[in-house]
């Protein structure tokens, strides 16, 4: 009993770190309808902006100096935030303001990797280090200081928006934005303080934890995960249920580290079983959009919001013949290293056309498209190594082992949508990354887990097969042509079931699902086909690159590298197959970031920074993605050439008056 009582006190100060940023992120959406996912990476730079300012790393200022210029950084962050990537986008569909806060992600992560690098940083802790002794148990006196802050900083907030002109202004805006404009309430303010507001309080959560988290690029954006679960459990309204369900999952991921201590914990390999905290929180995050209802609650916005339009594709096949000759050639003629770039960027193609089927053509945002992708790949190795069942039979096994994911996931999402997906699916892919991959019984552990060359009648179709292209290096174009026929085939098939019928039956899911059910079409039905269409596609790709790489890790498919993948599919254009095709050529280890740092050499650090701000430029300018511009720019053109054409000729009279028709413009 005494353990257990020391590791839940123990557990008050992780509480507290989890309580502030589900704090912040439920003032975030009180304010301006945002669910930000770059909260915990608001945290992040905050610990390194007064790590930098007390270790010397910039300055060597004193605490209280380094934690003013700390606040007075962070607040400059919130009001960068609000007026470059979220106000621009205040009417926009949330698929965009989620994307926006990715993008804010990626920079922050980038900026720090370029300025600090990646390893650990030994972060100062401001609260004193002496310990206090409750029944008999020594407890840092710390993690009752931290909770104690957090406590009264979710009182002072309740009382802001319950007793003050500011927080009903809030209220009013956030129920009715139409209303609040006439009564001379101006939402844009509103919105700043309240960013402002969840950048302080985040930012301040990043500094003070220090004894309870690690200073890098992951440990702190990541902790948006379980915040999502108690901000949920508040449905995003309440200070007090958001402050309480973060404490409360704190303690409980606490106990978790004691009962993993027992004999009867279940292990793997010897060392206790990886991943159930970011299960459970998973699990909380499920429950709680499951049996609070299908929605988050709505707010009054000034204009209707959409997606992105879905155009028909008019050619398939054309394109398709041009585009296999040029890659087919290119295979061979390209040097060794753009040669793999080319594949990294079929593979990449290949897991944002899975994307495009589920965001694009059903409106669900899903985050867990890579993570199936993963589970794919792991399923290939441990069929090969484990069963001695290699391609091409592994390799369906593993997409109809991610289809069964897939499927599995969109039973538990069926009441949910939009960005309630998002979050339900991000807790779903950080819960099998360290639930799965990280496991040496499913996953591959640290180390990762060998797949070997794909053969057939004794052909090798592999990266290492005979045929080694004119420089004669590693890759061989043959792997190469399999993945370039491979991708072809899924961009038609993609295209094709745009055209078909169930491609409407999808568009009008996304469109309206209540009016969707009244025109008799299946909506559960629809949702789940999409899912297991979108689960094998991605599939596909997992064992791609399983192949290509001879091996699957951990890292390859962790969450941040899926809210990545998200955003250069919306970058790219995330309703077109063309949109998919151009998101894989930016996406990581592709051929225009190989480009870039081969012959002006930015690397990948440089091209994430890169990235982040290109995409919220393209949110911006170009909603509908690169590859939708295009679109959009061409059609114009078609309509202006044909207003400016002059009428078709009448025709020859019999002596009768012939009708003439004119062009319409």
């Amino acid at each position: 009993m005494r353990e257990i009582l020391l590791f839940a006190l123990l557990g008050l100060g992780s509480g507290a770190l989890i309580a502030g940023i589900a704090v912040a992120i439920v003032l975030m959406y009180r304010g301006s309808g945002i669910i930000n996912l770059a909260t915990g990476g608001i945290s992040m730079l905050s610990g390194y902006c007064f790590w930098s300012l007390r270790e010397g790393e910039i300055a060597s200022m004193g605490t209280v100096p380094a934690l003013l210029v700390t606040l007075v950084f962070t607040l400059l962050v919130g009001v960068a935030m609000e007026l470059v990537a979220f106000r621009p986008l205040r009417n926009a569909a949330p698929l965009a303001k989620l994307v926006a806060s990715l993008g804010v992600l990626l920079i922050a992560q980038a900026s720090m990797l370029l300025a600090f690098g990646s390893t650990q940083k030994p972060q100062p802790s401001i609260l004193p280090s002496d310990v206090v002794t409750i029944f008999d148990v020594n407890v840092p006196v710390d993690r009752f200081i931290l909770v104690g802050i957090i406590i009264a900083i979710t009182i002072g907030l309740v009382a802001l928006y319950r007793y003050t002109r500011f927080g009903l202004a809030t209220r009013a805006a956030s129920e009715n934005e139409v209303s609040a404009l006439l009564a001379g309430l101006s939402a844009n303010q509103l919105s700043m303080v309240n960013t402002v507001l969840a950048a302080l309080v985040a930012g301040s959560i990043g500094v003070l934890a220090a004894s309870v988290t690690q200073l890098d690029t992951v440990s702190l954006p990541l902790q948006v995960v379980p915040a999502l679960a108690a901000a949920l459990l508040a449905r995003l309204t309440s200070f007090a249920i958001a402050c309480a369900a973060g404490i409360g999952i704190g303690i409980i991921n606490s106990l978790i580290d004691y009962l993993s201590t027992q004999s009867w914990w279940p292990t793997d390999h010897g060392v206790p079983m990886p991943g159930t905290k970011e299960l459970l929180a998973f699990l909380i995050i499920v429950a709680a959009m499951f049996l609070r209802g299908a929605r988050l609650p709505s707010r009054g916005e000034l204009v209707e919001q959409r997606l992105p339009e879905v155009p028909k594709a008019t050619k398939i096949l054309q394109p398709a013949i041009i585009l296999t000759i040029v890659c087919a050639v290119a295979l061979v003629v390209l040097p060794y290293d753009f040669r793999q770039a080319l594949i990294n960027s079929m593979i990449g193609t290949v897991m944002a056309l899975s994307l495009v089927v589920i965001t694009g053509f059903v409106g669900q945002i899903s985050v867990v498209q890579l993570a199936l992708a993963g589970v794919a790949g792991f399923t290939v190795s441990h069929m090969a190594v484990d069963f001695g069942i290699e391609f091409p039979l592994a390799p369906i096994i593993g997409a109809a082992v991610a289809v069964l994911f897939g499927a599995a996931i969109g039973v538990s999402a069926l009441r949910v949508r939009g960005v309630s997906l998002a979050v339900v699916t991000l807790g779903a892919a950080v819960a099998i990354s360290n639930f799965g991959f990280v496991n040496r019984t499913w996953g591959g552990g640290d180390t990762g887990s060998p797949v070997p060359q794909p053969e057939i009648f004794g052909i090798d179709l592999g990266t290492e097969a005979g045929f080694r292209g004119i420089d004669g290096n590693l890759p061989s174009p043959v792997f190469g042509w399999m993945v370039l026929v491979v991708t072809v085939l899924l961009c038609m098939f993609v295209a094709s079931l745009r055209r078909g019928s169930f491609g409407q039956r999808m568009l009008a899911v996304r469109s309206n699902e209540r009016a969707s059910a009244a025109a008799a079409i299946d909506v559960r039905h629809v949702k789940l086909v999409a899912f297991s269409v979108s689960a094998f596609i991605a599939g596909v790709a997992g064992t791609l690159y399983a192949y290509n790489f001879g091996s699957v890790s951990a890292d390859r498919f962790g969450p941040v590298t899926a809210l990545a993948l998200i955003a250069f599919a919306y970058a790219g254009g995330i309703t077109l197959v063309s949109g998919a095709i151009f998101a894989g050529l930016i996406s990581t280890q592709a051929l225009l970031p190989h480009m870039l740092d081969k012959w002006l050499g930015i690397e990948g650090n440089w091209f994430l920074l890169f990235g982040g701000v290109i995409l919220i430029f393209t949110l911006l300018q170009h909603p509908e993605g690169v590859a939708g511009a295009f679109y959009k720019s061409r059609e114009q053109r078609r309509a202006r050439r044909a207003a400016a054409a002059p009428p078709a000729p009448p025709a020859a009279s019999s002596g009768r008056p012939v009708a003439t028709v004119g062009v319409d413009s």
